[in-house]
C-alpha cells in the first residue's frame, strides 16, 4: 500500500447518465492514458502513440505544431523519421476516435473534446475550483466532499508508461497538484475535528514524502489534538534532523512556530480555526430547548428570580459577566421542567451562541452517565465524533474549552445529584446552567437554589381553565376548584386531568370532580415523594379496558430503557398483532411513549405507578414473576439462536437452560446482529433483574449466549457489571454450576479489556466451580481462557497445557467448533515456543474444520491465527492474505475491537517485511479503532508504531510512543515493560 489516499474505483470522466449519450467519448490522463466510447475502453496504441494523445489532451484544445509535438515525444534527440512517425500516430488515432475530434490545423494537430467533463483532468480541476469556492463560503463539509471526489479521479501514476520529456514534466506537475489538493483536504479534516482519523493517513504520507514540511505540520497538529503532545514534538525533532542532514536547512517558520505553540500547550491549538481564505464560517449554534407550553401559567415570582440570575451571566446584571447556575428542586410533577424550559426560552436572546438541553433521567434506576451526555453536547457544538475523547475528565475539559468565549445556556433536567451535574457545567463566564432535580443540591457550589412548591389555588385554577376553556369552567367554578384541590395543586396532575376533560366534550367539570372525589381512585398522600403523581395516573389507568390495564401493569415490571414489540408480546404472552394494538392504545392515552417504530418506553414516574398497580391489582401475584420469566425466555431463546447462527457446530446451545417460550428466528446474520446490538441494553437489564430470583440460571446462560456484546465493545461496561452481579448471586446461593458459568462470562469481558490479573482469578474459580458441578461446557471454556491468560503472562508451556485440556473437553462434549477455536489459541502457544511449522499446521487444521462446519465469524479467528504463524514463518504475502480475510469478517460482524487488533497484526507483518510506512499506517488505524486487550494492547500497538517510526528515521516520535507504552505497561504490571525499556536504552544513550 502506498502513502496516498485510499480512493474508490475510478469512474472514467464523461460517463453518461442518459442512455442517449452512450456513444460519447471520454479520456483519462490521471493514470494510464485511456479513452472510452460510451463506457467501452478503446485501444490507444503504442506508448509513443499514447504520448501524442496525452500531449494533445493536455493542451486544452489548443493546436500544437509538429515541431512542438516531436520535442514533446522525443526531446532533443528525435529519430530521423520523427515527422513521418508523428503523422502515422495521428492517422491511427483518427481511426480510433470520432470524426472531428483529432483535427489538423496549420501544420499541427489539436484534440477537440466532445463536451464538458470528457477529460478526467478537467473534471478534477472543476471539482477543485468548486471546493475552493465552498471553502471560502464556509461550507467545509461540501468542500471536503468535492476534494475527495477530485482526488478519487487519480488512478495510479499520472501518464503511466508514457515516454518523453513532456510527459515527465506533466507527471511531476500533476503529482505536485495532487499533493496540494490532498494537503488542503487534510487541513479541512483537521478543521472539522477529524484529527484521529487523519493521523494514520498523515503518518503514511510523511513516510512517502519525508521532505514535505506541510504534511509534517499537519501531522503535528493532528497528533496534538489527539492528546499525543510528545509525539507531536517528536515529529518536529525528526523533521529538523532530516532537513539538516538532507538539505542543510532549518524547518520553515510556520513549522517552528507550531512547535513553540505545542511546547506551550497553546489552548488555541485545540480549537478548530477557519483558514484565512474563509469569510463566513458558520458556527454551530445548538437550539435544543423543548417547546415551551403555550398555556404556561403563574410562577411569576420564580420567573423574575431566575431571569435575574441568568442576566448575571449575560453581563446585564450588577455583578458583571459570571457563570450562573440555578438549581430548581421539588417533588415529581411540581413543574420544574416546565418552569426551566419557559425561563430558558425567555432568556434565549441573552445566549446567542445556543442552548443545550438534556433529560438526565435522575428519577429512574439508570440515570444518564455524564460522559454520555458530554459526548452528545460536544457533537451538538460541532465536535466531530472522532474528536470526542473517551474518558469523563477529557470530555469535560474539551466541553469547557469549546464553550470558552461563547454564551450558551445549558438546561440539565431531572438530575440525580450534584455529582452527576458537576462535569456538565460550562465553567466559563458568559454561560449559564439551569438544573432541575428532586433533591436540593446544597453541595453544588455557587448554585442559586430554588425550592419549587405546588401551585397556589389561584394559579392551579388558572392553569386548569386555560387547558379546558373559560366557557366550560365559568359555569362550574366550584367543581373546578374541587378538581384542582383533589390534584393537590400539583401542576402535572392538573394538566393530565384537564387534558382528559378537554378531550371529552361530553364530560362536565362536575363529572371529573366526582371521579376525583372517590378516594379509592386517589392515593391519600399526594406529597409522598416520587409517588406524589400517582393520583393523576389513576385517572388514565381507571379508564383502561381489562386487557389494556393488564398490559400496562406487566410491561411496567420490565427494567431497561425501552422494550421492543416482540419482547412486549412475550411479556404479555400474546400474538404480536394483538400486542401492537394494545400498546398503541396505551400510547393514545399518554401512559406509554413510542420511542421509535416498534419500540416503546415508560416515563420513569409512570413506570413506578405501573409497578404499584401490578403489586396491587395483578392476580394471581405469581403472574408478575411469570411475565418476567417469559421475557427472559424470549431473550435467551433469541440470543441462543443467534449464537448458533454465528457459530455452527458449537454445542454450547445444547447445554443452556431450556426455555418454555420461543424467541425470534432470523434468515440473515446481519439482521440477527442488528437485533442483538439494538436489544443489548434491555437484554442486560433483564439479566440484572433476574439474578436475585429463581431465574438466575437462565439469566447467566443469557449472558453467555450474548457474549458478542462484550467482545464487540458495544456494551462492555454494562456486561461486566451484570456478570459481576450474577457471580455474587450464584456464590451466595452455593450454585457451583451457575457460578462457574457466570465467572466464565466475567473472565471473557476482563480479557477483552486487558485486565489479566483479575481475569486469571475469575478463570481459576470458574474452572474449579465447573469441575465441582461436572459442567464440561463451562470447564472447557474456562480452560481455554486460562490458556489465553498464560499467553499474556508469557507462560507458554502452561498455556499449551490448558489449551490441550480444553480441546479434550470439547472433544468429549462433541463441540467441534470449540475444538477449532481453541486450536487457534494452541497454534499461538506453539508459535510463542518457536514451533512455527506446527503452529501453521494446527491453524490450518482448525480452519479446515470450521470451513467444514460453515462460514462464521469464528473463521476470522482462524485466519487471524494462521496469519500470525505465517508472519513468523517469513511468508508475509500469505500472512497478509489471511489477515485481510479476517478483517473482512470482523468488519462484517461489527467486531470493532477485533478489527483494530487485526490492523495491529497487519502492521506487524508489514514491519517484518521491511515496509515501515505501511506498518505505521496500520498501527495508527489500530489506535484509532481500539483493540482486544484494552490499555495493555494499546501499549503493544504503540511499541510497534515506535519501531516503524524509528525505521523511518523519526526517532523522537518513536521514543514518545515507547514512553507512552511503558507507562501503560507499568500501570498494568505487564512483562512487556522490559522490552520497551530495552528499546529506550539505545535511544537515551544516543
Amino acid at each position: 500500500m502506498d502513502g496516498g489516499p485510499r480512493v474508490p474505483e475510478q469512474r472514467h470522466p464523461g460517463t453518461p447518465a442518459n442512455p442517449a449519450e452512450s456513444a460519447a467519448l471520454s479520456f483519462g490522463v490521471l493514470g494510464p492514458v485511456r479513452a472510452w466510447r460510451g463506457g467501452e475502453p478503446l485501444a490507444t496504441g503504442s506508448p509513443q502513440q499514447r504520448a501524442l494523445l496525452a500531449a494533445l489532451l493536455l493542451r486544452d484544445g489548443r493546436t500544437a505544431t509538429a515541431a512542438e509535438l516531436i520535442d514533446a515525444l522525443w526531446g532533443e534527440q528525435p529519430p530521423s523519421q520523427a515527422l513521418a512517425a508523428l503523422r502515422t500516430y495521428a492517422s491511427r488515432l483518427r481511426k480510433i476516435l470520432d470524426p472531428g475530434v483529432l483535427v489538423s490545423e496549420s501544420g499541427g494537430y489539436a484534440v477537440r473534446l466532445p463536451g464538458d467533463g470528457a477529460l478526467d483532468l478537467d473534471a478534477a480541476q472543476d471539482l477543485a475550483a468548486r471546493a475552493e469556492k465552498a471553502r471560502n463560503s464556509g461550507d467545509l463539509c461540501r468542500a471536503r466532499d468535492l476534494l475527495r471526489r477530485a482526488l478519487a479521479l487519480w488512478d495510479g501514476e499520472v501518464l503511466a508508461g508514457v515516454p518523453g520529456p513532456y510527459a515527465q514534466a506533466q507527471r511531476a506537475r500533476l503529482e505536485e497538484w495532487r499533493l496540494q489538493l490532498l494537503e488542503n483536504r487534510l487541513d479541512m479534516d483537521l478543521e472539522q475535528g477529524c484529527h484521529a482519523e487523519a493521523v494514520s493517513e498523515l503518518t503514511a504520507l510523511t513516510a512517502a514524502h519525508p521532505l514535505r514540511e506541510r504534511l509534517r505540520e499537519l501531522l503535528m497538529l493532528a497528533l496534538y489534538r489527539s492528546g499525543r503532545q510528545a509525539e507531536a514534538l517528536a515529529v518536529y525533532a525528526d523533521t529538523r534532523r532530516l532537513l539538516a542532514d538532507e538539505l542543510g536547512v532549518d524547518p520553515r517558520p510556520g513549522l517552528q512556530e507550531l512547535q513553540q505553540r505545542v511546547l506551550r500547550a497553546d489552548p488555541a491549538l485545540a480549537e478548530t480555526s477557519a483558514p484565512a481564505a474563509e469569510t463566513a464560517v458558520t458556527t454551530v449554534r445548538p437550539a435544543q430547548l423543548p417547546a415551551t407550553v403555550p398555556d404556561f401559567t403563574g410562577r411569576a415570582a420564580f420567573v423574575r428570580e431566575l431571569r435575574d440570575v441568568l442576566s448575571s451571566a449575560s453581563g446585564d446584571g450588577p455583578a458583571g459577566r459570571v457563570m450562573a447556575v440555578s438549581a430548581l428542586a421539588g417533588i415529581g410533577g411540581v413543574g420544574k421542567t416546565t418552569l426551566a424550559v419557559h425561563v430558558a426560552h425567555l432568556a434565549r436572546a441573552a445566549f446567542p451562541d445556543g442552548q443545550l438541553y438534556v433529560d438526565l433521567q435522575g428519577a429512574g434506576a439508570r440515570a444518564a452517565e455524564p460522559e454520555t451526555v458530554l459526548g452528545s453536547f460536544l457533537r451538538a457544538l460541532g465536535t466531530a465524533d472522532s474528536a470526542v475523547p473517551d474518558s469523563l475528565e477529557e470530555r469535560a475539559a474539551l466541553y469547557r474549552s469549546v464553550l470558552d468565549g461563547r454564551r450558551v445556556l445549558v438546561v440539565l433536567d431531572n438530575a440525580r445529584d450534584a455529582a452527576q451535574v458537576r462535569p456538565l457545567l460550562p465553567g466559563t463566564e458568559g454561560c449559564a446552567a439551569l438544573v432541575t432535580s428532586r433533591v436540593r443540591m446544597v453541595d453544588l457550589a455557587g448554585a442559586h437554589l430554588v425550592d419549587l412548591d405546588v401551585m397556589s389555588p389561584e394559579e392551579a385554577l388558572a392553569l386548569f381553565t386555560r387547558i379546558v376553556g373559560e366557557e366550560r369552567v365559568a359555569s362550574e367554578r366550584e367543581a373546578a376548584l374541587d378538581v384542582v384541590g383533589a390534584c393537590g395543586f400539583l401542576p402535572l396532575a392538573i394538566r393530565i386531568a384537564a387534558s382528559r376533560l378537554a378531550a371529552r366534550r361530553t364530560w362536565t367539570v362536575s363529572v371529573l370532580a366526582a371521579k376525583l372525589a372517590d378516594e379509592r381512585r386517589r392515593l391519600d398522600e399526594l406529597q409522598a415523594g416520587d409517588l406524589a403523581v400517582k393520583a393523576t395516573f389513576e385517572l388514565g389507568y381507571g379508564q383502561l379496558e381489562p386487557a389494556q390495564a393488564r398490559a400496562f401493569r406487566l410491561l411496567g415490571l420490565a427494567d431497561g430503557p425501552d422494550i421492543s414489540l416482540a419482547a412486549a408480546a412475550a411479556v404479555l404472552d400474546l400474538p404480536v398483532e394483538d400486542t401492537e394494538d394494545l400498546l398503541e392504545s396505551l400510547v393514545d392515552t399518554s401512559l406509554l411513549e413510542s420511542a421509535a417504530p416498534g419500540r416503546y418506553r415508560f416515563h420513569d414516574l409512570v413506570r413506578l405507578y405501573a409497578r404499584a398497580c401490578a403489586e396491587r391489582d395483578e392476580h394471581p401475584p405469581s403472574e408478575r414473576g411469570a411475565a418476567l420469566s417469559r421475557l427472559l425466555d424470549f431473550y435467551l431463546a433469541t440470543a441462543a439462536g443467534i449464537y448458533a447462527m454465528e457459530r455452527p457446530g458449537d454445542r454450547l446451545v445444547d447445554h443452556l437452560e431450556p426455555t418454555k417460550h420461543q424467541g425470534l428466528r432470523f434468515a440473515e446474520g446481519a439482521t440477527a446482529l442488528d437485533w442483538l446490538y439494538t436489544e443489548g441494553a434491555s437484554l442486560l437489564a433483564c439479566v440484572r433483574q433476574s439474578v436475585h430470583t429463581d431465574r438466575l440460571r437462565r439469566a447467566v446462560d443469557l449472558l453467555w449466549a450474548a457474549k458478542d456484546l462484550a467482545e464487540s465493545g458495544a456494551n462492555s461496561r454494562q456486561y461486566e457489571a451484570t456478570a459481576g452481579a450474577a457471580c455474587e448471586a450464584a456464590r451466595a446461593r452455593g450454585d457451583h454450576r451457575t457460578e462457574g458459568r457466570a465467572r466464565a462470562t466475567l473472565t471473557n469481558v476482563l480479557l477483552v479489556s486487558g485486565r489479566i490479573r483479575q481475569a486469571e482469578e475469575e478463570a481459576r474459580i470458574a474452572m474449579e466451580r465447573a469441575a465441582s458441578a461436572q459442567d464440561l461446557a463451562a470447564g472447557s471454556w474456562a480452560a481455554n481462557d486460562r490458556g489465553l491468560i498464560a499467553l499474556h503472562q508469557r507462560r507458554y508451556a502452561d498455556g499449551k497445557v490448558f489449551f490441550d485440556q480444553a480441546i479434550r473437553g470439547f472433544s468429549e462434549a462433541g463441540n467441534r467448533a470449540g475444538e477449532a477455536t481453541t486450536s487457534f489459541n494452541l497454534s499461538r502457544a506453539h508459535l510463542a515456543m518457536g514451533n512455527i511449522g506446527k503452529a501453521v499446521d494446527i491453524a490450518r487444521d482448525g480452519l479446515a474444520l470450521l470451513a467444514e462446519l460453515g462460514r462464521t465469524m469464528r473463521l476470522a479467528n482462524g485466519h487471524y491465527a494462521l496469519g500470525m504463524a505465517l508472519t513468523q514463518a517469513g511468508r508475509h504475502a500469505e500472512a497478509l492474505g489471511q489477515f485481510n480475510d479476517a478483517l473482512t469478517v470482523f468488519v462484517g460482524h461489527r467486531q470493532r475491537l477485533w478489527e483494530g487488533t487485526t490492523h495491529f497484526r497487519i502492521a506487524e507483518t508489514h514491519l517484518a517485511a521491511h515496509r515501515a510506512a505501511q506498518a505505521a499506517q496500520h498501527a495508527e488505524q489500530a489506535l484509532a479503532v481500539g483493540c482486544i486487550g484494552g490499555e495493555r494492547m494499546r501499549g503493544n500497538v504503540l511499541t510497534l508504531l515506535g519501531r516503524a517510526l524509528s525505521t523511518l528515521g523519526q526517532v523522537d516520535r518513536a521514543r514518545a510512543c515507547w514512553l507512552e507504552a511503558l507507562k501503560l505497561y507499568e500501570e498494568n504490571d505487564a512483562p512487556e515493560a522490559d522490552d520497551v525499556r530495552a528499546l529506550l536504552t539505545p535511544v537515551d544513550a544516543a
